[in-house]
């Protein structure tokens, strides 16, 4: 009994440690909503809408081939090396941003904290579905959603904190960034004491290693139950040549690979992270004070937390895709609300208030259904061979509409107001909702190796079938 209970407790410190490269993901992308408006005085970088935009996004577009290079890389090197070097680059690039005298060097190392959110995008939510029993995969797996939703609601608070303790001190924006360089450290020294994932070490034929791991974490009789599982999907592979985009010609893993770029799409496509990026310039194009609008900022942060408990236990009752259907008719019906009654009311008393009231329940469907669903399903979709070639394109794709949005939102704000902008987002969400209902299959309930086995062998079912029956 006990050492089942020091094998639990040795998993939840796995899962605890690697999720900090999530919380810094959250921390480095929501951060940046609260240092915006001080950013843009003449006395710092002097931004405009392009030059905001550009700073936002210069992240996201690092994040695009972060994701792409370090799911690769992981596959060479292995899960935990690859988080490693990620805590450094996390502590490198946050310090250059905090130093950073102009636009131009504010952009590069923005770019270079990408590369490292994007890494840990592709390959924390990887490492935690290869260490998590399947019966528990999804709660484990959503830890890092926890950890994202944490950590942009730790920026949202301290920006609230600095921002009205220093006033009109157009430097606040250097106390904001540091921050970060903090749990980058704690991820770095945790890291050390984890071991690899076993079903990579299988794959490199380091058996003895990956039995060890899984007798850590495991009961014996399981762990050598996963162990063999494990091996034989190894095996079943064996003769293949490692994954790279030649693979595309064949059939049934480009349906997987295009399936995670539509599942990584969605998610950002419902204008999410126009809001987390963007939530008090919202605020304030709404009618609220800059002071007011970094306060009312923590509401959104707070929702998306709670948001997520909620989501992880709705994971364990119910199944990916619908709960994915329920959240986007949630977010497209927020948004048209939001886009309607710009119209309507821009300018009165309650406006801003009302603005507030729908950003809070838009997240509340985002982070408690849509982001859960969509780094759980990418974590599971892809088979062992094209795991780490497979996350990285479908986290690229992911991340290159997120790009765009993050370029794109400041312009569209400025050029054709908050009413016509959250309409496009409308558009897009009900090509979200067409997506899913036609084309994704239902994941609950399988282990990895039972998923790589019915993609194999899938024929021209259709999705509707396939999620009835819990095959893919």
């Amino acid at each position: 009994m006990n050492k089942q209970v020091n094998q639990y407790s040795f998993l939840r410190t796995i899962i605890l440690v690697s999720t900090f490269g999530g919380l810094l993901f959250g921390y480095d992308t929501g951060v940046i909503n609260g240092a915006l408006p001080f950013m843009s005085q003449e006395d710092q970088l002097n931004l405009n809408s392009f030059t905001e935009g550009l700073v936002t996004s210069s992240l996201l577009l690092g994040a695009a081939f972060g994701a792409l290079f370090c799911g690769r890389l992981s596959d060479y090197i292995g899960r935990r090396k690859n988080i490693l070097y990620l805590s450094i680059l996390f502590f490198v690039s946050t310090l250059g941003c905090t130093l950073a005298p102009n636009v131009t060097i504010m952009v590069i190392f923005r770019f270079l904290l990408g590369l490292a959110v994007g890494g840990a995008s592709a390959v924390v939510p990887t490492f935690l579905a290869e260490m998590s029993p399947v019966e528990n995969r999804g709660k484990m797996v959503t830890q890092n959603e926890l950890m994202i939703v944490s950590g942009q609601l730790f920026a949202f608070t301290f920006n609230a904190i600095i921002g009205s303790a220093m006033g009109d001190n157009s430097n606040a924006w250097r106390y904001m960034l540091p921050i970060a360089a903090l749990p980058a450290i704690f991820l770095f020294f945790g890291m050390l004491k984890v071991p690899e994932s076993p079903r990579w070490l299988v794959s490199k034929g380091k058996n003895e290693d990956a039995l060890s791991v899984l007798r850590k974490i495991r009961e014996e009789k399981r762990a050598k139950s996963e162990f063999n599982e494990i091996k034989a999907a190894v095996a079943e592979e064996s003769d293949m040549e490692k994954a790279s985009f030649k693979d595309l010609s064949v059939k049934w893993v480009r349906r997987i690979v295009f399936l995670g770029i539509g599942i990584g799409a969605v998610q950002q496509i419902t204008g999410v992270n126009s809001i987390m990026y963007y939530g008090t310039a919202i605020l304030k194009e709404a009618g609220f004070a800059t002071k007011a609008a970094l306060i009312g900022n923590i509401a959104n942060g707070a929702i998306s937390v709670l948001a997520t408990f909620v989501g992880i236990w709705l994971l364990g009752k119910f199944g990916r895709r619908p709960l994915l259907l329920v959240g986007l008719i949630g977010t497209t019906t927020t948004l048209l609300l939001i886009a309607i009654l710009s119209g309507l009311l821009e300018g009165s008393a309650a406006f801003p208030y009302i603005i507030l009231t729908l950003t809070v329940t838009f997240l509340a469907f985002q982070q408690g259904m849509i982001s859960p669903v969509t780094w759980l399903l990418l974590s599971e979709i892809f088979p062992l061979r094209l795991r780490g070639f497979g996350m990285g394109i479908a986290v690229f794709g992911s991340w290159v509409v997120n790009f765009c949005v993050g370029l794109m939102f400041p312009i569209l704000l400025d050029k054709i107001g908050l009413s016509m902008t959250f309409f496009i987002f409308v558009v897009l969400g009900i090509g979200a909702i067409t997506f899913v209902k036609t084309c994704l299959p239902e994941t609950k309930g399988l282990s990895l190796e039972e998923l790589e086995h019915n993609f194999r062998t899938y024929k021209n079912k259709s999705s509707k079938k396939l999620s009835d029956n819990k095959v893919v």
